[in-house]
């Protein structure tokens, strides 16, 4: 293969590889967010999907709605849906979150702890 073809290959599995990890990070937020009590709103008609065409995607935005704090999540390419919530529900979303960050650091920190080769530390620094 010349040198241009596997640049090219390159990058289109690095595209690709983004694309698939962005969609999976799209997945658990979505879940999370369904365990904290959002509702999707499916844009399932042309007016809808143009209007999430327009909003910012994969973000947690906040919106002040007659005086009240809601907040929406906007997926154009997943479920093709906006996630809705109260305060209530983001501040559940929030504790989820950190629920999850701790669970997969101890999950890191055992995983390591258990060293199949029984190495030692000593034997890794003099």
């Amino acid at each position: 293969m010349t040198r241009q073809l596997v640049l090219a290959v390159i990058v289109a599995v690095s595209v690709a590889g983004c694309a698939a990890l962005q969609a999976q990070d799209a997945r658990a937020t979505e879940q999370l967010l369904v365990q904290a009590g959002f509702q999707a709103k499916a844009a399932d008609t042309p007016e809808k999907t143009a209007q999430l065409q327009r909003l910012t995607p994969g973000k947690i935005i906040r919106r002040e709605q007659d005086g009240q704090a809601s907040y929406i999540y906007v997926d154009p390419s997943v479920c093709k849906c906006v996630y809705a919530g109260t305060e209530q529900q983001y501040q559940e979303y929030r504790k989820l979150v950190r629920q999850r960050v701790i669970a997969d650091e101890t999950k890191v920190v055992t995983e390591e702890s258990t060293d199949p080769y029984g190495w030692s530390i000593g034997d890794l620094w003099p």
